[in-house]
């Protein structure tokens, strides 16, 4: 019978503070997380359950699958895990590999899946109430996106930590935006989560600009144990939704 896991007192006291800093959940929420069946978003769920039972605000929890139908990637199994948590869940199969077929272009295949997934986690939030999203970004992630778009695109820029959509009903919010990768990893082997491995064929059919970035930021971090410090620093201000809308501005 698969139990909530108490999360370590690093990643827990990390994600509160995230969450306190950019005022990430508020009383009455609905929040809507969304589960992939990764080592990320299956620590997330955990630190969400704990900081649930202790937070000052009351919110409700629920998750979301969305299984892109692609190769050997099945997150079916989380279907019975989520049932013995006894979390909300919501699972939906969309055939985006065939989709992207016909209606990808010349976007990249990851980037259509997301914003695929992302219409599909939109509607579901809106169809049941909820408020809030929540995705399981962490720092790591922030940092190679932050050299991206530097580097590829010529601009000061990151994820958000917590944002409005477009249309102005849903949040969006990135809990672990302070924590590293290794503490998801670390947690979820330790604890033996039930991860799914993402087996994607389009996902690795050729070497990604994310990937060199993550190989980039080791061999750096290899030489200076304070690089995460330090970029933390340098993008804390362009995670806040504000320092865009900012920047727009003033162009």
């Amino acid at each position: 019978m698969a139990e909530f896991i108490k999360p370590s007192k690093s990643i827990s006291s990390l994600t509160g503070r995230a969450i306190g800093d950019f005022n990430m959940i508020r009383e009455g929420d609905r929040i809507l997380l969304g589960l992939s069946g990764g080592k990320d978003s299956l620590t997330l769920l955990h630190v969400l359950h704990y900081l649930q039972q202790r937070a000052p605000v009351k919110f409700e929890l629920a998750a979301m699958t969305v299984d892109p139908m692609a190769g050997d990637f099945d997150p079916s199994p989380m279907i019975p895990y989520l049932a013995e948590l006894g979390v909300e869940y919501h699972y939906k199969r969309e055939p985006i590999m065939d989709m992207a077929k016909e209606h990808m272009g010349k976007n990249s295949y990851c980037a259509f899946c997301s914003r695929i997934k992302r219409g599909v986690m939109y509607s579901t939030a809106r169809n049941n109430g909820f408020n809030v999203i929540a995705l399981a970004q962490h720092l790591d992630d922030l940092a190679e996106s932050f050299l991206m778009s530097a580097f590829h695109g010529g601009r000061l820029k990151t994820m958000k930590a917590h944002y409005v959509n477009d249309d102005g009903d849903l949040r969006i919010i990135r809990p672990l935006v302070y924590a590293r990768e290794r503490l998801t990893r670390d947690f979820a082997q330790k604890n033996d989560l039930p991860v799914i491995a993402d087996s994607c064929p389009a996902c690795f059919s050729m070497p990604t600009q994310r990937q060199h970035m993550k190989e980039l930021l080791a061999a750096e971090e290899a030489q200076n144990r304070l690089l995460f410090k330090s970029l933390l620093t340098a993008i804390r201000p362009l995670m806040s939704e504000g320092h865009e809308k900012a920047v727009n501005n003033e162009q």
